[in-house]
């Protein structure tokens, strides 16, 4: 599997970055500024995305809603909380930061299960 992490505080992407290369998952690529995040989202081909609520003080609301479109999960990332999200994005996997290891791995499970393929005993 492959990600694109969407992020913009250094030590925030250091960190999922070593996280998603703990699980198996190759980190395929960053942005940390809307316009950037835009054109990889639309662009790349990656099976699951990380993505900061907020960009250099813009929303990744567009961002968020291009992954939709193009059926690719994805995990939130965010400060903030769910208060302030468009009706259309409270349904998704949010993380609040900080957030330990095991909390991230328990959202980037719950959006990529159906990904992974089952193993049988």
């Amino acid at each position: 599997m492959r990600a694109l992490v969407i992020e913009d505080e250094a030590a925030i992407l250091i960190l999922v970055e070593s996280y998603l290369q703990e699980a198996g998952i190759e980190v395929l690529d960053t942005a940390s500024r809307i316009e950037e995040a835009m054109e990889k989202a639309a662009n790349l081909q990656f099976d699951v995305a990380i993505l900061d609520v907020n960009l250099m003080g813009k929303n990744s609301y567009d961002v968020a809603k291009m992954l939709r479109r193009r059926n690719i999960p994805f995990i939130y990332s965010t400060g903030y909380g769910r208060a302030g999200l468009p009706t259309e994005l409270e349904d998704l996997t949010l993380l609040s930061k900080p957030f330990t290891q095991e909390q991230f791995n328990a959202a980037l499970h719950g959006v990529t299960a159906h990904l992974r393929p089952s193993k049988t005993v």
